[in-house]
């Protein structure tokens, strides 16, 4: 399934955000979900969902290179993901944001990756 990795709750409050932004609002919202490949060091802090397509994501990408940056990623390509030991990646389902998506991407500039 295309959003599985993402609960309904969830997916709303992507949506949300993502209409903000497409209604032209300056917002920097907390991340909503972070998703993670078990088996390597790759992290995704995501805030929102375009409202057009509903699977084109937001948020901070960490593909475990060292250069975590800000940008847009697909749910369904995040879905069909498999690391090196054949594991999905998955939903943090502890994970709640302790400060803004700039905040996030400002400390993992500084520390070349995603911290907490």
């Amino acid at each position: 399934m295309t959003h599985a990795l993402i609960t309904g709750e969830q997916r709303t409050q992507l949506l949300t955000n993502g209409r903000i932004t497409a209604e032209g609002g300056n917002h920097d919202p907390l991340p909503v979900v972070r998703l993670f490949t078990p088996d390597a060091h790759a992290t995704w802090l995501l805030t929102e969902l375009d409202p057009e397509d509903g699977d084109t994501a937001y948020g901070l990408c960490d593909v475990g290179i060292g250069m975590p940056e800000l940008g847009n990623v697909r749910i369904s390509d995040l879905a069909s993901i498999v690391g090196p030991l054949k594991l999905r990646i998955e939903r943090d389902l502890y994970f709640v944001a302790e400060r803004t998506l700039s905040d996030y991407a400002r400390l993992a500039r500084i520390n070349g990756s995603i911290i907490d």
